[in-house]
This record gives C-alpha cells, structure tokens and sequence, in this order.
C-alpha cells in the first residue's frame, strides 16, 4: 500500500501540489496542454468583445434615457389630442343625430319635396359615380362619403331655405 511512496514521482508529485486546491491543480494540468499563445489571443478576443459589448450597452442606455424623455413630454401631448379626438366624435355623433332629426321632420311636413331632393341627390351622386370610375376601389369609397355628406349639406342648406319661405 505504502509502495507508491518510494517512488520519487509520487514524492514529487504530493509535494509539489500539497498546497493546491483540487480545481487549482486542475488548471495548472490543462495549462502545460494548452499553448499559451492560443490562450492569449482569445484573451484578447474575449477583451475586444467585452468593449463592444460596453461600447453597445452604453448606446442603447442612451437610446433608452432619450426614448424614456420623449416619452415624457410626448405623452401629455398625446392624452390631449387623444381626449380631442373623443370629443370631436361626440361633436360628430350630436350633429349627424340632429340631421337626422330634421331630415325627418322635413321629410314629415314636406314629403314630396324631400322625395324629390333625395331623387336629385342620388341622381347627382350616380353621374358623378359614373365619372369616378377609372379611380381605385379605395377611393372610390371614399368620395362616396365626402359626396354623400356634401350632397346632405346642400339638401339641409336647401331644404332650410325652403323652410323658411
């Protein structure tokens, strides 16, 4: 049992690493394997890249503080416009019920007259569909509606003047 220690490689051996942890003696064994240039150069490879990758997390810490200040002083402007939005539709849906309110009571005590404006109305929007037809689907839909809600201004403007007569 004792034998290895006549051997002067297990003296060496034992002595030599005696004060080494076991991860530490490890090391040293893989350091005599590898070359040491090898070793150096991705050293300085990890090095480069470690600054890369410094020089990137310092740019988008940047990018991240500049968006956070935009994000600041753009988003009360944007709650503003957002609440005018809100409101303009509110506007929006008031008016189109009162036009819808005095198209009927026009349509109530002036029927045969409505009849005829409406008439007028579709056949002014059927010429003018006509012409429109070489555009796009897209704008096509579109001009429907700017013409339908001209075609209704003109008819509250026309049927108010008759109104008043």
């Amino acid at each position: 049992m004792d034998d290895s220690k006549g051997t002067p490689e297990s003296d060496f051996s034992i002595e030599c690493f005696q004060n080494y942890t076991a991860p530490e003696v490890f090391i040293q064994g893989l350091a005599g394997i590898v070359d040491q240039q090898d070793v150096e150069s991705m050293i300085r490879a990890q090095k480069q890249m470690l600054q890369r990758f410094e020089k990137t997390n310092e740019m988008l810490t940047n990018c991240n503080a500049l968006s956070a200040n935009r994000l600041k002083t753009i988003g009360p402007e944007f709650k503003k416009h957002t609440q005018l939005l809100l409101e303009m539709k509110k506007d929006l849906d008031y008016i189109f019920k009162k036009i819808r309110a005095i198209k009927t009571k026009l349509s109530a005590q002036y029927p045969d007259a409505f009849a005829e404006a409406v008439r007028s109305s579709l056949a002014e929007e059927c010429e003018e569909d006509e012409d429109l037809n070489e555009s796009s689907a897209s704008n096509k839909k579109d001009n429907r509606r700017s013409l339908h809600l001209k075609n209704t201004d003109t008819q509250n403007v026309e049927m108010e003047r008759r109104a008043s007569q």
